[in-house]
């Protein structure tokens, strides 16, 4: 459980933040893909004896550069779009094949990559994670002032000399190393759960970005130490958990924002 929750507050800390600028740009379809590019990496890295963390990192960084470079400028969304799907397409085939060359034994472990399995990080996964964590904040904040400036406007940002594609594609490699790290907790089919869910509350609270990114780090967070806490004490799966909490805050904060407007509207 140590190790779990300092894995937890890692990967909550890279979900809440990059979270925030992938709804922000809309790109939450690139994400999904990147999750399933992860399984296939894991699948793999298991099949030749190598921690599934590395396999993690290096398909979906791959997949991260192949989008980039498939998808062109930004503003061309149906081409990226193409671009995501045929990746994820050929990440789902090759996950098949990875999972198919595997022994039976391995059953549990597809079904922890699937559904997540936070309890199951070793103290050299923690590593790994710490220093992609290190390296994601770091790079965030490196280009958060042009990155938010190019997802808000991009042909304004692009006339005012903005690198918009060089950002775009830096920030898909950054989206790589959260997608690479929450999975290990909520799994491939829950991904949402961190990434999406908490930096779209925290955009229907507050406008303003400072705010808005720390509130969604402070959510990822609070969903993942919550989640992992009834989970202790408890026989069922952490991703459950964090994914209910999390599902329950965003319906609550529209309930009220909806019953905030319907009163206005009868005033």
């Amino acid at each position: 459980m140590q190790t779990a929750f300092l894995a937890g507050t890692l990967i909550a800390l890279i979900a809440g933040s990059v979270g925030y600028f992938m709804v922000l740009r809309r790109q939450s379809f690139a994400g999904h893909t990147l999750a399933n590019v992860g399984f296939a990496g894991a699948a793999g890295a298991v099949l030749i004896g190598w921690s599934p963390v590395v396999g993690l990192l290096i398909f979906c960084i791959a997949a991260a550069v192949g989008i980039g470079l498939l998808g062109g400028r930004s503003e061309r969304t149906h081409v990226k779009g193409v671009a995501i799907g045929t990746i994820q397409t050929f990440a789902l085939s090759l996950g098949l094949l990875f999972v198919h060359l595997s022994s039976s034994s391995n059953a549990a472990f597809v079904y922890s990559i699937l559904f997540g399995a936070v309890l199951g990080i070793s103290d050299r996964d923690v590593v790994i994670i710490a220093l992609t964590t290190v390296v994601t904040l770091a790079g965030l904040m490196a280009i958060a002032r042009p990155l938010l400036f190019a997802s808000i406007d991009p042909d304004v940002a692009l006339a005012r000399g903005v690198p918009v594609l060089l950002l775009d594609n830096a920030f898909l490699v950054l989206l790589a190393f959260a997608v690479a790290q929450a999975v290990q907790i909520v799994g491939v089919l829950l991904i949402f759960a961190l990434l999406v869910t908490p930096a779209a509350i925290a955009q229907q609270i507050t406008a303003h970005p400072g705010i808005a990114v720390s509130l969604s780090v402070f959510l990822a967070l609070l969903f993942t130490w919550t989640g992992l806490a009834i989970a202790y004490f408890t026989p069922y799966p952490v991703g459950f958990f964090i994914s209910t909490l999390a599902f329950g805050t965003y319906a609550l904060v529209r309930f009220k924002q909806n019953s905030g407007v319907r009163s206005q509207e009868s005033e």
